[in-house]
């Protein structure tokens, strides 16, 4: 089902009200949500509209942690303009290069581009967390049982639901405690920016779900990107250099993956709902690679009793694209 990417109706009023009447408003992407964006061009300038419908998505999050990261010294865009009621943001424009192409096309960039981008989450320790809700146990098993609730089904697979979730409980102590640090839980190479003129400072995208948690989550998010394929050589020199800069123990690296494990069965019930429920077949495409950085994680020692129940529940030739592996 392709998004709908004509302009919200109140957004010609909206664009004059704020100095930008004469622009032309032009799509520029939808995402996994209902959160539209398109970019208003007028005179040699540029921004991006951001259309949250207010009944379905909550704007207010993504402007209060821009503004909160700006105020830190982190580069998310600017808020230029906003109206609650129709649901629209009037966004600082970071231009089009992300660190995923910049990455592709010049694969000799990618060493440095991944060690600012952990480096940025390196100076997220440096700040207590942000005021938003805590990435905490109850949510952690919530999000696992998304695996059981849709990916399970999607492929006519009946699991032990009990034992998964008692597995995972077996493993959550690692990531339990400790001083929690702003997540912004979206970040990946599709969520970076290279800013034009600013020497490739990385502008941050898509943090409205940031909750306060692990920091290992975002590693896991950077290093395990569902979208992008990391190699694991790639995943553990930036591993080595987080770790060499904070001076984290071994104690992390479990955390790791634990989250790890966690954050990519909860991505692959969301892709098989994604496909299923909302009508975006390309998501379910995405799950191989998912599984893949999966398998890496179960096979750590920590994830024993989540790895046992995936052997005596989901064989490995059941582990992929959901509808490859129905038909």
């Amino acid at each position: 089902m392709a998004a709908d990417m004509n302009p919200p109706a109140a957004a010609p009023a909206f664009l004059a009200a704020h100095g930008w009447g004469g622009a032309e408003v032009v799509p520029l992407a939808g995402d996994a949500s209902f959160r539209r964006y398109f970019r208003a061009l007028d005179a040699g300038r540029s921004a991006v509209l951001m259309d949250s419908p207010p009944k379905l998505e909550d704007q207010r999050p993504f402007v209060e942690l821009a503004r909160w990261l700006t105020e830190r010294g982190f580069r998310a865009p600017a808020i230029l303009a906003e109206d609650a009621a129709e649901g629209l943001v009037l966004l600082e424009d970071f231009g089009d290069a992300r660190l995923r192409e910049t990455a592709d096309a010049a694969p000799e960039s990618e060493l440095r581009l991944y060690g600012d981008a952990v480096d940025v989450l390196i100076r997220l320790r440096d700040h207590p967390a942000a005021p938003v809700p805590a990435y905490d146990r109850s949510v952690y098993l919530r999000e696992v049982m998304l695996l059981p609730e849709w990916y399970c089904p999607a492929i006519g697979l009946e699991v032990d639901v009990p034992g998964y979730r008692a597995a995972w409980e077996a493993v959550l102590d690692t990531v339990d405690g400790g001083e929690a640090v702003t997540v912004l839980r979206d970040y990946h190479a599709e969520n970076l920016m290279l800013i034009e003129g600013e020497a490739e400072t990385l502008g941050l995208l898509d943090f409205q779900d940031a909750l306060a948690g692990h920091p290992a989550y975002d590693l896991v998010s950077l290093l395990q990107d569902a979208r992008r394929d990391v190699s694991q050589a790639l995943e553990e020199a930036m591993l080595d250099r987080y770790r060499r800069t904070t001076g984290v123990g071994e104690e992390f690296l479990d955390a790791y993956h634990v989250l790890g494990a966690q954050r990519n069965a909860k991505i692959v019930g969301i892709f098989a709902r994604l496909w299923q429920r909302d009508g975006k077949p390309r998501y379910a495409a995405l799950c191989p690679r998912v599984w893949r950085y999966l398998e890496r994680d179960l096979a750590q020692p920590v994830l024993a009793p989540v790895a046992a129940w995936f052997d005596a529940n989901i064989p490995a030739e059941l582990r992929g694209d959901p509808m490859q592996v129905r038909a």
